[in-house]
């Protein structure tokens, strides 16, 4: 374990292989140190784990109405959290709720940044009209507030899980195209890319080989830190009915229902309320840690880990 220690440490690596492997470990020394990363981490990771063993770890199926035992509070046996209106068990839906938001969370994450990421590039790289026309047509939709703007799409393509997917991620990209333009404008004219531009490399292989590269760090920043945003915008369309439909254990859709029992069967809408609370504080911190070891303006990712 120590050779494979000092491997990864090695100031002077032999092989492109080494040099990246050695990048990770030393991210990860600088995360490990970092204890409310961890805990982000942490929080993440149960995230995953318990939407990918929800059928083992559900005492219930969350779908299944029992009348007779409808409202019940926390501690009941057999129904840790309690019961809701239909007398679903509540801890069941927010284990199988789990599913949905990261499936939310996944699809928004591998299409609104490739999207901003490719926009912002190209408007970087190619300057003048490209990028007016491009840049203006992110404010337009930097113009509109995020949660407004997925609204009136959700209303014009129709409730439903993957049209909330579609208004969030198409609400989400322009950000991403900002933070790849300005990076992009403060590679574009350094030696290396003009090294390789007068190799015969074209704008598609500088831009996917040589500039998106630079752009990672910062956009994978950005995603993490926006997940709690996702989170909270795709509870606020399942809590307004314009997101996933009844009877799917979604958190704002359990919100939404049980609002008209806060006052006397406070549990119903609050604990899927400290789901949400609790998965978007796990992402935030999450991304401070990253932001702190990838940015390279970071003064600790600056420094090696001893």
């Amino acid at each position: 374990m120590s050779s494979l220690r000092l491997w990864l440490t090695d100031p002077n690596p032999t092989s492109r292989r080494q040099a990246r492997l050695g990048q990770l470990w030393l991210a990860w020394l600088r995360i490990r140190r970092n204890s409310l990363a961890m805990a982000g981490l942490v929080i993440v990771a149960l995230l995953v784990l318990v939407a990918v063993f929800a059928p083992l770890l559900a005492p219930h199926d969350p779908l299944v109405q029992d009348l007779g035992r409808r409202l019940l509070p926390p501690g009941t046996p057999g129904n840790l959290l309690g019961t809701d209106d239909f007398g679903r068990d509540i801890l069941s839906r927010i284990i199988y709720g789990s599913r949905i938001t990261l499936y939310i969370i996944g699809l928004v994450a591998v299409t609104a940044p490739v999207l901003g990421l490719l926009i912002g590039t190209v408007a970087g790289y190619f300057g003048g009209w490209v990028d007016a026309v491009l840049m203006r047509l992110t404010d337009i939709f930097l113009a509109f507030p995020r949660l407004i703007l997925a609204l009136a799409l959700v209303a014009v393509l129709g409730p439903g899980i993957e049209n909330a997917v579609l208004a969030i991620a198409l609400t989400a990209w322009p950000p991403y195209a900002r933070i790849a333009r300005a990076e992009t404008l403060t590679v574009r004219n350094s030696d290396y890319i003009a090294a390789v531009r007068l190799q015969g490399a074209g704008a598609v292989r500088i831009i996917a080989g040589h500039i998106v590269p630079m752009c990672l760090s910062s956009v994978i920043i950005r995603v993490t830190l926006d997940m709690a945003g996702v989170i909270l915008i795709a509870a606020g369309l399942g809590f307004l009915g314009l997101g996933v439909q009844p009877p799917m254990p979604e958190w704002g859709l359990m919100i939404s229902s049980g609002r008209k029992f806060l006052f006397e069967q406070w549990w119903v809408a609050t604990m899927p309320g400290l789901a949400i609370f609790i998965v978007s504080l796990g992402f935030n911190l999450l991304g401070d840690g990253l932001r702190d070891v990838l940015d390279p303006r970071s003064s600790q990712s600056g420094s090696a880990p001893k």
